[in-house]
């Protein structure tokens, strides 16, 4: 008995230190990151998160839940990024620490719905507040300049059907919140005891939503189908790397003769000089598109100007026909920050010392564009081509499906981050973008993971993966018509807006129903007799 009061009184003693709460918080907020590939631990995602929840509800005060939620957030974010330690070193520790204040308000909002002894009633909106204060996070941290759409709690599900077709309806935020709603109702079930049938059906509810979404979400129509290439000369390195993986890929692109293309797709940053001040380049690219007999398409990462005359560094898909230059091409309009160009050079430029920053900023392309093949053998094919993380951003694919694409092409290089967790996470992107859009996606690298999906996000054919040098021609299926999530946009971030709006009047409308504390009764005194 005395042994067992020690081991009780020593897990108390612990748990309220405020040192193991930090340190429980940072590695529960980077579990999470298990279920993204490489390892893939996909089910994971799906309990991930209550230990973190279990941890935040039992702080002592909003604060300390607000402290164990940016912890945690930091934890995330290091786990999820840390891939790019080699490349900016011990600055992703401070921008680790900037993104993850963006969880320090979900942290409180865990507490004030699930802290303590929680009624039905609050435990009920447990389900849908905690998710849409996390989508909320999602939204913020999404934008460009914040690091973009990387690590989507709902993204860890890119190859489980059922969530792709989900994902048809509401695009991968959809997808978030239905895992987070998971993560909470069990950590209700584990924790409220007077609560578990409210955790039951929570769960229940999901699955119904799941399965209503697998009956009756719409499915684009097969119309035909098309054959495209994929070019990836892989790691080449040395002082003449880039004509030598300008070599390899002409290379392995005259490898594809005879093999009835209607495309041939070649990674980014796969021609370093501009085309058009280069013309024995091109030429050398129209040999092989009339060898092939397709188009290519080929991405430039040089110095040149862009259509409207602006000049400097752009990253340009360029398609390249039997007759030289086609006049099509897209500049690159969301940039990866520090690998692309540093936020606010004058204040933060130092990066470049401690770090691979970009030393020079490119220039933004300024529209999206959907290049159509010609009519002669290709049935004027009509793609949508995605530079490297725009593949990350669903709005980019939503709006070339809208505009008419009918195949979204997303031409990438891993190269810096060759042997981490990145090129796989790369990859499976593609995998959400055909699931929300309805339209098979080509994932072409100069080095790293190659795939394609099919309309509803399943793999096409065998992958390319990190390392390797070679060409692979995949027949997808075409299709017409749209899906939820096309027609439709970004309904759940509204939707989760609203619920927290809806959160906000009603605790305000009951703090103004709360009658004002009356004034302290004065000690009553007695006279002894």
């Amino acid at each position: 008995m005395r042994a067992s009061a020690v081991r009780r009184e020593t897990w108390v003693r612990r748990s309220t230190s405020p040192l193991w709460r930090g340190v429980v918080a940072v590695m529960a907020g980077a579990l999470p990151a298990l279920s993204f590939p490489e390892p893939g631990l996909w089910w994971l995602a799906y309990g991930a998160l209550v230990p973190w929840m279990l941890l935040v509800r039992t702080a002592p005060t909003g604060r300390r839940a607000a402290l164990d939620g940016w912890l945690g957030g930091l934890g995330f974010m290091l786990a999820v990024h840390h891939w790019l330690m080699p490349s900016l070193h011990v600055f992703i520790v401070l921008l680790a620490g900037l993104l993850g204040l963006l969880w320090a308000p979900w942290g409180w909002l865990v507490r004030v719905m699930l802290g303590g002894r929680p009624s039905l009633r609050r435990t009920a909106a447990a389900l849908v507040v905690v998710p849409s204060g996390w989508l909320m996070i999602e939204t913020v941290r999404s934008f460009e300049g914040l690091g973009g759409p990387w690590g989507l709690l709902g993204a860890s599900q890119w190859e489980v059907a059922p969530a792709l077709r989900f994902a048809s309806v509401g695009g991968v935020w959809l997808v978030s919140l239905l895992v987070v709603a998971v993560n909470t109702a069990l950590a209700v079930l584990v924790t409220v005891s007077t609560a578990r049938t409210v955790a039951v059906s929570g769960l229940v509810a999901c699955a119904v939503a799941v399965s209503c979404a697998w009956v009756w979400a719409p499915r684009p129509e097969r119309t035909g189908q098309t054959r495209v290439a994929v070019v990836q000369p892989g790691v080449v390195s040395g002082p003449d790397s880039v004509e030598r993986r300008f070599d390899r890929s002409e290379e392995l692109t005259r490898s594809l003769a005879g093999r009835d293309l209607d495309l041939v797709v070649w990674g980014e940053s796969s021609v370093g000089d501009d085309l058009a001040a280069r013309p024995d380049l091109a030429a050398r690219v129209a040999v092989l598109s009339r060898r092939v007999d397709a188009e290519i398409l080929v991405n430039v990462d040089a110095a040149g100007t862009d259509g409207t005359g602006r000049t400097g560094i752009f990253k340009s898909a360029v398609l390249v026909g039997p007759n030289g230059l086609t006049g099509d091409r897209y500049d690159k309009m969301r940039l990866v920050p520090f690998g692309e160009y540093v936020p606010a050079r004058s204040a933060l430029g130092w990066a470049t010392s401690v770090g691979k920053a970009a030393g020079e900023d490119r220039r933004r392309g300024t529209r999206q564009v959907v290049m159509v093949l010609p009519e002669e053998g290709q049935g004027g094919l009509r793609l949508g081509p995605l530079i490297c993380f725009e593949s990350a951003f669903p709005d980019m694919s939503r709006q070339l499906a809208r505009d008419g694409a009918q195949l979204l092409v997303a031409q990438s290089s891993t190269s810096t981050f060759q042997h981490s967790w990145a090129p796989e996470q790369h990859a499976s992107l593609a995998a959400l973008r055909a699931a929300e859009t309805g339209r098979p996606t080509v994932h072409a690298t100069l080095t790293g993971v190659s795939a394609v999906y099919g309309p509803g996000g399943g793999r096409v054919g065998a992958r390319i993966g990190t390392g390797s040098a070679a060409s692979a021609v995949y027949e997808l299926p075409l299709t017409r018509g749209t899906t939820a999530y096309v027609k439709y946009g970004d309904w759940p971030l509204y939707g989760a807006l609203a619920v927290l709006a809806a959160l906000c009047s009603a605790e305000g409308a009951r703090s103004l129903r709360r009658p004002a504390s009356a004034p302290p009764v004065p000690p009553v005194h007695t006279t002894r007799a």
